[in-house]
């Protein structure tokens, strides 16, 4: 029947697809089951989004053990038309789907994954359930039983050991020997089950995962057992079989519990820098976004994003969802409607209120979404070559250990394959590449610098150029003074340009806010704005036509300035008022970080959108031998980061999120340096707090120890499993002995993981 599905949906072919293997399914429709699923209120409470054609949802999987999984699941859209697109979470058993509402409901949506083997864990009452630990039930009953077994095994076996001769225990010996055979079924069929349904599923998609050996040697001591009892030439090795399933099953919890404890999943729910801005008493309250309510009121400015679900209070809203769709067409919402978490405010500012409980782990998804990946940093790490033929490798060389004692000594050919093939850890080598960069972005998010993903790790480490932007990126926003020259604003003016200046996300905008917000200004409505990203910003209010950005700007629209310094311009109903001078002050460190990167061997860059009045400061504190360019509009830095790649650099940009998103996107690495908590910069590939960045090139010294401590961790895996080898091959390990060493392995590998990157990061700490 499944193969029928797969077939009619042309999936059959997988190697065209893929390199790694597919999965069979298993399972039946069921019918009824999912009815309650028909519930709009239930459905309102797992659809994470939903607009007309486009709904997405997050399901937990307990079936998800390998990459075949992953493989079937995220082909569920050849099986239905309806599904645009699904991801798993293979470390959370987690998978999004994004599913078309009219051709498949959500009832259907769960009853394929039942029937291709994958029935979701259903919980209602929102998504807060995903953050919380699941406990294998399972899994814990499979060690139950192995465990009882296996004491009961070696109890019965005890006379066994201490007698001499087959004959010395006389009509009792056929009792014990039956009733460990008895014993060793469940052990067989119902606690080693996952290892061989894990073989089985690899083997039928030609493929040698590593539950592979470890089910070969269960299956070989299990028989020679067997044989011996039946032939009455021995007592077989059941306490052996019995306890590697046991060991191998108490190592893979502890390895699960392990894994737990260490929290470098690239879920930033506890350090992401994302805010928001809260209307209480009639005051702006600043709060971050775990700490939002259900009920309370939220301010989103232009360009800002919904953190959360919430209904609309304000008299309509034009919210873009290409985060969350990929499609650019703003949308219109009328007042009272939902605006979901992920949307843009593309028009003035709006009020809503939340009506879900934040969930900022979606927002960090959103930041990771495949909508918005391109085709850099998707090199793999050098381990992954070696960690695909190690299986192969591994049944290399217990058959030609099995032919050497054949010839030698028929007696070791069983203990010999069986702790050859229980033994090695190629777990070691999967693991290492995992566990360092996740231990890696987790130090780094302490001190708030935090990287999409362990791919921009990788790309870090090639870098040779690094390109600065200077606004808000160099200088301090907190410590920029403005001093407005030009014609005497009345208070009606003033008003106007602090009503649109408060609604806009851009650094300069915010601080005429603040030079505003001393003199307790009424705030006016605005009834039109429109942000044009590196040049300035258009808006209607109080009957006023506002024009406030650059001196090009402002002529570009008919608007005469002259003798232009650098500054933010003013005009209003086609003529010119004044322009806000701005005193910049450099934050601190810059001087000793650039210089640092410079003796590293770094080539340091600086294109900037502003007037160079301030080339001789920056010539002073960057150096005169560093290629500076002024004026640069958003066009200009993506064309000269383009003409570096063309060179043959690797480029990471350090700007602003906002008017440097297409070259942060461009570039092979691109950081975004904010001051404001509530601003989300999806182009970029991390996020720096403005006033950390004097440790930039500490930074980028810790990421580059990563693969440092990789390879130090691949050279230790190796000798692990040569050591290990050299003894199992010589007969001389115990496969008891051989199955916890395995476990314990890799949970070594983990803690040494923790320790070097926690030792290196003492270097970020020394730095202030």
């Amino acid at each position: 029947m499944v193969f029928q599905l797969l077939d009619e949906n042309g999936m059959c072919q997988y190697y065209d697809l893929s390199d790694m293997p597919g999965v069979s399914a298993k399972g039946v429709f069921a019918s009824d089951k999912y009815n309650y699923l028909d519930s709009v209120a239930i459905q309102d409470q797992l659809i994470q989004f939903k607009l007309a054609d486009q709904a997405h949802v997050t399901f937990y999987l307990p079936q998800i053990h390998c990459v075949s999984c992953v493989w079937l699941l995220e082909n569920l859209h050849k099986i239905n038309a309806g599904i645009i697109h699904s991801q798993t979470h293979f470390e959370k058993k987690e998978i999004k789907i994004v599913y078309n509402p009219s051709k498949i409901s959500l009832k259907e949506l769960v009853q394929l994954l039942a029937f291709v083997g994958y029935e979701p864990m259903i919980h209602l009452g929102g998504n807060d359930w995903l953050k919380k630990k699941k406990v294998n039930k399972k899994q814990l009953f499979k060690i139950g039983v192995a465990g009882f077994c296996f004491s009961n095994i070696m109890m019965l076996s005890f006379p066994d050991y201490l007698s001499t001769s087959i004959g010395d225990l006389g009509s009792l010996r056929p009792f014990f020997v039956y009733l460990n055979l008895i014993l060793s079924i469940p052990v067989l069929l119902y606690s080693a089950s996952g290892f061989f349904v894990s073989a089985y599923t690899g083997l039928r998609q030609k493929w040698l995962n590593i539950d592979a050996p470890i089910a070969l040697a269960i299956v070989v001591t299990f028989g020679r057992s067997v044989y011996e009892i039946l032939t009455h030439t021995g007592g077989g090795y059941l306490d052996s079989m019995s306890g590697i399933v046991f060991f191998m099953l108490v190592g893979r919890w502890f390895q699960d519990k392990s894994y737990d404890s260490f929290s470098f999943d690239r879920d930033y729910t506890s350090f992401f820098p994302l805010g928001v801005t809260v209307l209480k008493e009639g005051k702006e309250i600043n709060k971050p976004l775990s700490e939002i309510e259900k009920g309370e009121i939220v301010l989103v400015r232009t360009d800002e994003m919904v953190a959360a679900d919430a209904q609309l209070l304000t008299e309509g809203a034009l919210i873009d969802y290409s985060f969350v769709t990929g499609e650019n067409a703003p949308i219109e919402v009328a007042k009272g409607a939902t605006v979901f978490a992920g949307g843009i405010q593309k028009g003035r500012a709006i009020q809503v209120q939340v009506i879900k409980p934040v969930g900022q782990s979606y927002i960090t998804e959103l930041w990771n979404s495949p909508l918005l990946n391109n085709e850099k940093n998707i090199d793999k790490s050098f381990v992954h070559p070696w960690s695909q033929y190690f299986t192969y490798v591994l049944f290399g060389i217990a058959f030609c250990s099995g032919m050497y004692w054949w010839l030698v000594n028929p007696h070791n050919i069983l203990p010999a394959i069986t702790s050859v093939l229980i033994v090695a850890c190629p777990c070691s080598l999967l693991l290492t590449v995992t566990f360092t960069y996740g231990n890696v972005l987790r130090h780094l998010g302490k001190f708030k610098m935090y990287c999409k993903n362990s791919s921009v790790l990788e790309a870090i480490e090639k870098i040779d150029t690094i390109v600065f932007d200077k606004t808000g990126t160099l200088t301090n926003h907190e410590d920029i003074h403005l001093e407005y020259e030009g014609t005497k604003l009345t208070n009606e003016q003033a008003i106007a340009i602090y009503s649109v200046t408060r609604e806009s996300l851009h650094p300069l905008s915010q601080l005429i806010t603040q030079y505003f917000s001393t003199q307790h200004l009424v705030v006016n409505k605005v009834d039109k704005i429109e942000n044009h990203i590196g040049k300035g910003t258009h808006a209607i209010c109080n009957g006023h036509s506002i024009w406030i950005g650059s001196a090009a700007f402002l002529n570009e629209h008919g608007i005469l300035v002259e003798n232009v310094t650098a500054g933010v311009y003013i005009g209003m109903d086609a003529t010119f008022f004044g322009v806000f001078k701005i005193n910049h002050v450099y934050r601190k460190g810059i001087h000793e970080m650039v210089t640092r990167l410079k003796s590293k061997g770094y080539q340091i860059h600086l294109l900037s959108g502003d007037h160079p009045t301030e080339k001789n400061n920056l010539a002073q504190l960057l150096g005169v031998e560093i290629s500076m360019l002024f004026e640069q509009s958003p066009n200009d830095k993506l064309t000269y980061i383009q003409s570096l790649q063309n060179e043959g650099h690797r480029v990471m940009m350090v700007g602003d999120g906002l008017n440097d998103a297409g070259a942060l996107k461009k570039c092979d690495v691109g950081i975004a340096v904010t001051d404001q908590t509530h601003l989300f910069t999806p182009a970029s590939d991390a996020i720096l707090e403005g006033g950390m960045i004097h440790k930039l090139d500490s930074f980028l010294e810790y990421a580059q120890k990563g693969k440092r401590i990789i390879t130090i961790i691949f050279i230790l895996s190796i000798v692990y499993n040569l050591v290990g080898m050299y003894f199992a091959t010589r007969a001389q390990l115990s496969p008891m002995v051989a199955a916890i060493l395995m476990p314990i392995s890799s949970i070594s590998i983990v803690a040494l993981s923790a320790l070097l990157s926690y030792s290196y990061s003492r270097t970020l700490r020394a730095r202030n």
